[in-house]
């Protein structure tokens, strides 16, 4: 069978596998190992599907996922997000539409340890929803702050997708680190806008609470020192070249059980719930990218992606008009997969043809996740919409969806200036020499 044909059927094998509810990781697996052994034999089949998990675990650079995993779970468990949410509440809550503004700044803070979309989003729903309800916010501006706030898991370094995409790319991950760091605070400065513009054209959506007298904040400032601390250590010791990533990894994990022991981290209920989530959650990732790694090897075999490069090169199609129909495609994809398994199951195909096209692949990587973390709040079905909507039953989805539509025009403006300026993300790796090494 003509390779070209045997891997857009075996495309479609995945995709269908998928919509069975298979497990990505076996589907993209199951799909690579089948693929390889129509084109290659089964025996070359076996070897590659017995090779690449053996290989995949002598990979140091693993060890970063389940370390900050865990270091978000701490930090979750001891109380952390909750300092973040009061620091900022004390110093910017007076104003109109300060709750919201302090519920996005606590998720860029909290992103910072976490690394997770939904986490984050969960976590602020059960904070800072009350209080915002309390002080007489609209559902809309308080649940679309909270789902737009969440997506800021994913892109705020140390985001566990930035470390897929560069254990998948075979990217430096501290590149992608310094690349997520001005788009992630462009992020975070729209969203305030769009929360202040809310409350101008709405101010009873936004209510400016009491202010809080200095002796308070610094009251709140003395709570909060730990993820203060946290968040300084992990990313100044990155940034600053005192750690590599994975002892940063490590020393954070470190830190945020240190920091927890006060809170009550070492009852056994809490530990066992920590380490639970962090397992289940490394496992799920580890599956994927074991089924990723099997299913590109197959993809490079097929050489797919060189022949999609030669053909948009004889029909003499823009490569931006390529990169648009593939923002396109991510978009919808955010909607309906999870962040990873949007990424993770397009890669094998659209990394090869992005470098084929002479695009950079840290601009790529930062691109691909913002425009997933678009899609998560992009309706019709907008993952971390659906989340909020769980746990908040009585607010129609409308009304959540409605919340968001000013933080996606945001995320719109974000994305069309990181796209069109790539030196907004690659300025500061080139600058630091940690772009291409």
């Amino acid at each position: 069978m003509d390779p070209i044909v045997l891997g857009v059927a075996i495309l479609g094998v995945m995709f269908a596998l998928m919509t069975l509810h298979v497990p990505i990781g076996f589907a993209m697996a199951f799909a690579g190992f089948l693929g390889t052994g129509f084109l290659l034999g089964w025996k070359p089949a076996v070897t590659l599907f017995g090779s690449v998990p053996t290989e995949l675990m002598t990979n140091n650079e693993l060890a970063t996922i389940p370390m900050f995993l865990a270091m978000g779970s701490l930090a979750g468990a001891a109380g952390m997000s909750t300092d973040l949410y009061r620091l900022f509440n004390a110093f910017v809550g007076h104003y109109r539409g300060g709750l919201a503004i302090a519920t996005v700044g606590g998720c860029g803070g909290f992103a910072a340890v976490c690394g997770s979309s939904v986490a984050t989003a969960a976590t602020f729903m059960r904070i800072a929803y009350p209080e915002m309800k309390r002080q007489g916010y609209s559902d809309e501006l308080a649940t679309g702050c909270i789902a737009a706030g969440g997506t800021l898991g994913i892109l705020i370094p140390p985001s566990v997708l930035l470390i897929l995409y560069a254990l998948l790319t075979e990217q430096f991950i501290l590149a992608l680190f310094v690349a997520g760091i001005f788009p992630g605070l462009l992020a975070i400065l729209l969203y305030v806008f769009a929360v202040l513009l809310h409350t101008r054209l709405r101010p009873e959506a936004g209510p400016a609470a009491q202010r809080v007298r200095w002796s308070e904040r610094i009251a709140v400032l003395r709570q909060a020192w730990r993820v203060l601390v946290l968040v300084a250590v992990v990313s100044g010791g990155i940034y600053g070249g005192f750690f590599t990533v994975n002892e940063a990894a490590a020393v954070g994990v470190c830190l945020a059980f240190v920091f927890g022991i006060p809170r009550g981290i070492l009852r056994l209920a809490v530990l066992r719930g920590v380490l639970a989530e962090t397992a289940s959650t490394t496992v799920m990732i580890f599956v994927i990218i074991i089924g990723a790694t099997i299913f590109s090897k197959f993809i490079a075999l097929t050489q797919l992606p060189e022949t999609l490069v030669r053909e948009i090169t004889a029909l003499g199609l823009s490569t931006w008009l390529v990169v648009l129909v593939l923002l396109a495609t991510y978009l919808v994809l955010g909607c309906i997969f999870d962040s990873v398994a949007a990424m993770v199951i397009t890669l094998p195909v659209v990394f090869p043809l992005i470098v084929g096209l002479g695009f950079d692949p840290v601009w790529w990587g930062i691109i691909n996740i913002m425009v997933i973390e678009i899609g998560m709040i992009t309706p019709p079905i907008g993952i971390n919409v659906f989340v909020i909507q769980g746990m908040a039953p009585q607010i129609p989805m409308r009304t959540i969806f409605a919340g968001v539509t000013w933080f996606f025009v945001s995320d719109l403006v974000r994305l069309a200036a990181v796209t069109f300026w790539p030196q907004i993300s690659l300025w500061l790796p080139a600058a630091l020499g940690v772009l291409h090494r």
